[in-house]
């Protein structure tokens, strides 16, 4: 129980931190969210947690993407990538389709570099070896 606690704590902070990025106070966020001020109150104090459907509401309202807040809710997985990830999901200045793409092509670099690791691996390992027989010749 104290885990859901910790959780309600998380995502409430979260919003707050989210509304107070974006410069719209309780009352606007509430009211471009549909849920009651009352209500918006006690999900930022963590008395609340609040249903997948009220997250969606709110992250519309704040512009910023649903799943971020689903991640910070316990309700999906932390996504791969990383800080870099997470700064593009929560730019407010990008729409959902921008910040797919860019979070696309980040995640093919890193695939491209993972891959290219073994193989520098090997190369580095054969170079050593070379110079190991060039010095004790």
């Amino acid at each position: 129980m104290e885990k859901v606690a910790d959780i309600a704590s998380d995502i409430g902070e979260y919003i707050r931190q989210q509304r107070s990025n974006a410069k719209i106070s309780l009352r606007q966020l509430s009211k471009l969210a549909g849920v009651s001020n009352p209500y918006l109150s006690q999900i930022e104090r963590g008395v609340r947690k609040p249903s997948a459907e009220i997250l969606q509401q709110i992250a519309k309202g704040l512009r910023i993407s649903a799943e971020a807040l689903y991640v910070q809710a316990g309700i999906l997985d932390l996504p791969t990538g990383g800080p870099v990830g997470d700064a593009i999901r929560a730019d407010t200045e990008l729409t959902e389709r921008q910040k797919q793409v860019l979070l696309d092509v980040y995640e093919s670099f890193r695939r491209e570099n993972a891959a290219a690791k073994p193989e520098q691996a090997a190369k580095a390992k054969t170079e050593d070896q070379v110079t190991e027989t060039k010095e004790s010749a």
